[in-house]
């Protein structure tokens, strides 16, 4: 294994204080604690807080959307493991104004169990809560069945859909209704290419032969719809917009917003070849594309590969994903 690191065991709480060092101004921990992580600006009070959690491993998720027209908290686990309970209702305690506070998150067993469990503990401190689920992967479960999909580069856009909402100084109630909006207009299908290492295992996730390529697979390594010789830019293009065009109806003069993301180790030149090819696509249909994003958004360690996210637009989502975002990962005027 090569990773330039210290000690394995070190790894999560040595990449937070590198993070709050670069970026205290923006980031701060709750009462000490590098596993909960707030904005470091003011926010008004009466503003819904939002928070969510999930494991390292998959920066600029989770901790990278703390800021400004986006999320309030974090609670960050272990490398690819959920955070406590007890971390998650810091976070809502934390970030609560008193306006109440929505747990937006992807879809992952610990990850639900833990931030239910916290829900029912703010309540017990009559802290007003409520939570949306992120489930956007086509890959992990049927048409008609979403809401035993996974949470992956989606993510980003309830984030962000959520966090502009909030901003606007809505009720918790229109908070959650434009996140599970955003959540239910969203659909991404990614491809693998190598496996990665989590530091404290020092072995890959999985195996895959150099002339092949997973689809679907999961920002863990979980199995993908199937594993195939490996395909050039263009028709790893169109095989993605095909399935996710199955799944979500699209048709001339719908507006929607597409999300090109790395993995963690596809440079970005590879991400532009693939949009170019969706662009060419989605335009060929009469489809408008209103705002691409590029770049590294949901990342798995080292893991080589992409996936490709589309959220389909009305005014309101439109409006909102348009509006201005900042935290040190991320930002948008």
């Amino acid at each position: 294994m090569k990773k330039i690191i210290n000690e394995a065991k070190n790894f999560v709480d040595e990449t937070i204080e590198g993070i709050l060092c670069a970026h205290g101004e923006d980031l701060k921990a709750v009462n000490g604690d590098l596993r909960c992580l707030v904005r470091n600006d003011k926010v008004q009070d009466g503003k819904v807080g939002i928070v969510t959690g999930g494991g390292s491993g998959h920066l600029p998720v989770f901790l990278g959307y703390v800021g400004k027209g986006l999320l309030d908290g974090v609670a960050v686990g272990n490398v690819f493991a959920s955070p406590s309970a007890q971390k998650m209702l810091n976070v809502i305690e934390a970030v609560d104004k008193g306006s109440g506070v929505l747990c937006l998150y992807g879809n992952y067993g610990g990850d639900t169990m833990n931030f239910e469990m916290a829900q029912e503990m703010a309540e017990v401190e009559e802290i007003k809560v409520c939570q949306s689920i992120v489930c956007d992967d086509v890959a992990s479960a049927p048409k008609g069945e979403e809401n035993r999909r996974r949470g992956v580069a989606g993510l980003f856009y309830a984030y962000k859909i959520a966090g502009a909402k909030a901003e606007e100084m809505a009720s918790l109630e229109e908070v959650k209704a434009a996140a599970d909006k955003a959540i239910e207009n969203t659909r991404t299908l990614g491809v693998a290419l190598t496996p990665c290492i989590v530091p404290e295992a020092g072995k890959p996730t999985f195996s895959i032969a150099e002339d092949e390529m997973e689809i679907g697979m999961g920002i863990h390594g979980e199995p993908g719809i199937n594993r195939t010789k490996m395909m050039n830019a263009d028709e790893i293009a169109a095989l993605i917009i095909d399935k996710i065009t199955e799944d979500i109806e699209l048709k001339p003069e719908d507006d929607i917003s597409v999300l090109v993301n790395g993995l963690g180790a596809t440079p970005k030149e590879e991400l532009y070849i693939i949009y170019r090819k969706i662009y060419e696509s989605l335009k060929g249909r009469g489809i408008n594309i209103h705002r691409p994003y590029i770049g590294e958004f949901a990342t798995s360690m080292e893991m080589a590969g992409m996936s490709v996210s589309i959220l389909k637009l009305d005014g309101e989502l439109k409006k909102l994903l348009d509006a201005p975002a900042y935290s040190p990962f991320f930002q948008q005027g």
